[in-house]
């Protein structure tokens, strides 16, 4: 049984699932997978502070080399539907481009995987996919549980793909072998309020605010290592809340965000950070001030860098692209973080997939020709990965 990209993507796209509601993919990705002999887990994952997700995994042979797939149905809000050209959850098909939201990121990854394992002989080795549909919101009870679960039950991979738009410009030009981490942290700077005309009664804690802001942006974290760019420390609001202007304000607050590089973890991030401000408030030497109280904590669950090892499974992906394209791609860890991050804690990952310029905006869309040329380009890669004869 061959299955057709463009017609599996169609139905995804028509399935509203905006997170966390599944709105039927996962339904429909169950019954294309079975109908190729995967056996398909649903697993749904709730707590920690999180909505409800369901989540699918399949797997497919026994022995060999084992490759998993990894991706998200679930798609961000469409906005203002009046923006749109034609209803976002109805795939339209105009000049070789297919629309609809999720066409883009990253619907059809999914779509062009699961088609080229139909074209791949059941027997020559192991396949996993890995699907949920949480990762454009918390992401919490999504891809992390879900290969956590795998490394409980058994179920190891040797190298991983996630379908995640990757090119840049033209398929294959880019793919990720890595992702910077990101950190995000506030700092509270709390004195005395009172009145402008009696400082001696008051205690500002702005002087301290604005040295402990000039701490955290003046200093650059590194130089940047070979595959990533220097780190950077980003300040994103100062807040104090006071409308009026003859009001020492009682408190202050900085928000900043870290996107870092492999050089670096959370744990060591958040020693820099204390160092940094315990020199900010050493520096501040008004004695009127010096009883401001500092408070500083960690936004959110930070999400860790990864630089997956270069091997023989990259390197026969990118001949792979080489020869459809007639030049290697070039391997990237540019952009946000993605759910490959949870997959590096258990093996080698890269991200491969279209070209993702529309996504997240109106009238997402993809160039069918490139949904055609991703199927080949999986397909060819599985023949290699498990050395089937002929490849």
């Amino acid at each position: 049984m061959t299955i057709d990209p463009q017609s599996l993507l169609e139905r995804l796209i028509a399935c509203p699932s905006v997170t966390p509601e599944e709105a039927g993919a996962l339904d429909l990705l169950q019954a294309e997978l079975e109908s190729l002999g995967f056996a398909v887990t649903r697993l749904r994952f709730e707590g920690d502070g999180s909505y409800p997700v369901d989540n699918l995994f399949a797997t497919r042979g026994q022995g060999g080399r084992r490759l998993l797939f990894a991706g998200h149905t679930d798609v961000v809000p469409p906005g203002e539907v009046a923006h749109w050209t034609s209803d976002p959850f109805t795939p339209r098909i105009e000049d070789g481009r297919i629309y609809g939201r999720g066409a883009a990121d990253m619907k059809s990854g999914i779509a062009a995987f699961v088609a080229a394992c139909s074209a791949v002989s059941p027997e020559a080795g192991t396949i996993h996919l890995a699907i949920t549909n949480d990762e454009e919101a918390d992401a919490i009870n999504g891809t992390e549980k879900l290969v956590r679960w795998m490394a409980d039950n058994g179920h190891g991979f040797d190298f991983a793909i996630v379908g995640e738009p990757s090119s840049t410009d033209v398929l294959g030009d880019s793919i990720k072998i890595g992702r910077r981490g990101s950190f995000s942290g506030k700092v509270t700077v709390t004195g005395t309020q009172g009145h402008v005309a009696y400082p001696h009664k008051a205690n500002n804690p702005l002087p301290l605010l604005a040295a402990i802001a000039t701490a955290l942006s003046s200093e650059q974290l590194d130089g940047g290592t070979a595959h990533f760019p220097a780190s950077n420390l980003e300040l994103t609001t100062i807040d104090v809340g006071n409308p009026v202007g003859n009001v020492i304000p009682m408190s202050g607050t900085l928000r900043f965000n870290i996107r870092y590089n492999d050089l670096w973890t959370p744990e060591t991030l958040e020693t820099w950070i204390m160092d940094r401000l315990m020199l900010a408030k050493m520096h501040n030497t008004d004695p009127t001030r010096q009883g401001c109280r500092v408070d500083f904590e960690v936004s959110g669950v930070p999400s860790r860098s990864f630089l997956s090892p270069l091997g023989r499974d990259i390197e026969t992906l990118s001949a792979v692209i080489a020869e459809r394209n007639g030049r290697a791609p070039e391997y990237s860890t540019g952009g946000g973080t993605s759910d490959a991050r949870f997959i590096a804690q258990y093996g080698p990952v890269v991200e491969c997939g279209l070209v993702g310029p529309s996504m997240h905006k109106t009238d997402e869309h993809i160039a069918l020709s490139d949904l055609s040329g991703l199927t080949e380009i999986y397909a060819a890669f599985m023949r290699r990965f498990f050395a089937e004869p002929g490849a």
